[in-house]
């Protein structure tokens, strides 16, 4: 069995290629490079009229990076979203490593005091590449979606990478990119110094939909 390290992932993601395995149960993981590539264009988001007037509810409380551990469990159990995952021990420990060498991040939805959904990605440059979310409570991965665009787009970031596109993310405007695209995108997303941590989020819903909206 091949030893990957977090060192390893980095430059497979600076390439192009990203791991997963068969399932959960399976220790074993491959590289994938997709044909077609899950991209949600950070200047064209659609943001659903019913999800805005959740946002500007204020209804979920978002924190970043304080809870990696039960981010990256519940993507593995697929709370509430799908039967079975990818996500296998050596997933969680890879990237529990690079969320300790601040490359990777949560961005958490919180409700009444609980986590109540989310999302995990790695940052290299101005590319984030999003790994899994979870829901717990109707919209709260989506909310935490939005919330992760706009602080994308505070931050100088050029490329939000979905991987795949599902029906999930497709309400959002993400769209099949080719492989030879998705690589000049992503050449010139990393040759950014993007700021992950630039956006002071207040908790004002509106500021979060101006920053979304005003790329759109």
């Amino acid at each position: 069995m091949t030893a990957i390290t977090p060192q390893i992932l980095l430059k497979a993601y600076a390439a192009g290629i990203f791991p997963m395995a068969e399932s959960a149960d399976d220790d074993a993981l491959y590289w994938i490079d997709p044909d077609d590539r899950g991209v949600l264009p950070l200047d064209a988001i659609h943001i659903p009229r019913r999800l805005r007037r959740t946002i500007r509810a204020g209804k979920f409380e978002i924190r970043i990076d304080t809870q990696f551990d039960e981010v990256i469990e519940a993507c593995a159990r697929g709370e509430a979203a799908r039967e079975s995952t990818w996500i296998n021990p050596r997933i969680r420990a890879l990237y529990s490593q690079l969320f300790s060498l601040g490359f990777c991040h949560t961005v958490e939805a919180w409700h009444g005091g609980h986590l109540a959904g989310g999302l995990y990605g790695v940052r290299l440059g101005g590319a984030f590449f999003g790994e899994s979310m979870f829901t717990r409570e109707r919209d709260a991965s989506k909310v935490a979606l939005v919330h992760l665009a706009a602080r994308l787009i505070h931050g100088g970031f050029e490329l939000l990478d979905t991987q795949f596109v599902t029906e999930h993310l497709a309400q959002f405007g993400t769209t099949e990119v080719s492989r030879e695209r998705y690589h000049a995108q992503l050449e010139r997303a990393l040759n950014i110094q993007a700021d992950f941590h630039s956006f002071v989020d207040d908790g004002d819903g509106e500021t979060v939909l101006q920053l979304v909206s005003q790329t759109s």
